[in-house]
């Protein structure tokens, strides 16, 4: 499946609504959870994760996004709070438009809000096959639904490319096994050839 890189509205569209470019330091916050949604923001380069913690201190990471994608599109349609942190993972430079300016162009552009409405569709489509597959007591069948939700957000034109930045022990975080077990896990996968491990990295 042709995954989408949601969303990558040209720059300079941007900045006619009002858009502002914006530097953000390693491991500085764009918005925290429990903030309100007030700009829509893309990565001009740099990444971004997207994270909260539990009552222990312990980090969940549920996304991170590179250059030319969006983050925390969907809460511009809603009356709600962030229910992450947004934190820059190295230097970054994000383009941020105010909310209104925002929902004026995908109303004024009507091909932008049907790439909205594909992108938050898709994200919902992969999220239901994740959370499917976190049901299973197969620790490969777990780690292919995260593996497969994590690549749905960029482009796999180059096929089996996709780099994961997570650790290891981010990984079994999310899908609820332990290191251990996932280390093993991604071994015999690589050995079956599903993924391949390159300098400690996952390609998929």
């Amino acid at each position: 499946m042709k995954t989408i890189s949601c969303m990558n509205i040209g720059e300079d569209i941007l900045y006619s609504y009002g858009g502002e470019i914006r530097q953000y330091k390693k491991g500085e916050l764009i918005y925290r959870e429990g903030d309100h949604a007030l700009y829509y923001f893309q990565i001009v380069n740099g990444k971004v994760k997207l994270n909260n913690y539990d009552e222990e201190g312990k980090e969940f990471i549920h996304n991170i996004f590179g250059g030319k994608q969006s983050f925390g599109d969907s809460l511009l349609f809603l009356d709600k709070f962030y229910p992450t942190n947004a934190v820059c993972i190295g230097p970054s430079e994000i383009i941020r438009v105010p909310k209104e300016q925002f929902l004026k162009l995908i109303k004024t552009e009507p091909k932008f809000s049907l790439e909205m409405n594909a992108c938050l569709s898709q994200r919902l489509y992969f999220k239901a096959i994740m959370l499917q597959s976190m049901a299973s007591l197969n620790p490969a069948s777990r780690l292919t639904g995260l593996l497969d939700y994590l690549k749905s957000y960029h482009d796999d034109s180059c096929g089996s490319c996709f780099q994961v930045e997570l650790t290891r022990q981010q990984i079994a975080n999310l899908v609820g096994l332990r290191v251990e077990t996932v280390i093993r896990a991604l071994k015999k996968m690589g050995k079956e050839g599903y993924i391949t491990i390159e300098n400690r990295k996952i390609i998929y």
